[in-house]
């Protein structure tokens, strides 16, 4: 549960960056002296890279798994690995 909650913090941030990044882009007009529109956009891809490696964490430790119902009906209907095997010299 902890790792959904730091999910959608991580989304919430991103939300927050582009709005802030949009803000900066409409008010500084193209200054060279001020950065940040620039800094926004390396808080946002740094929020995005690490919501990537937590997404890619919670699939590979099995703590985030997916729903759909069509994921689930194709793990009801495959059949295992070894009736595979056993079927394959048998239609020849």
């Amino acid at each position: 549960m902890l790792l959904k909650s730091v999910i959608v913090v991580l989304l919430l941030g991103l939300l927050g960056s582009l709005g802030s990044g949009f803000f900066f882009l409409m008010t500084d007009q193209g200054d060279p002296g001020k950065r940040r529109l620039v800094n926004s956009l390396g808080l946002r891809l740094t929020l995005a890279a690490t919501l990537m490696l937590l997404i890619v964490y919670g699939i590979g430790s099995g703590k985030l798994r997916s729903n759909a119902p069509w994921e689930r009906h194709k793990a009801s209907t495959q059949p295992a690995p070894a009736e595979e095997q056993e079927q394959e010299p048998s239609a020849q």
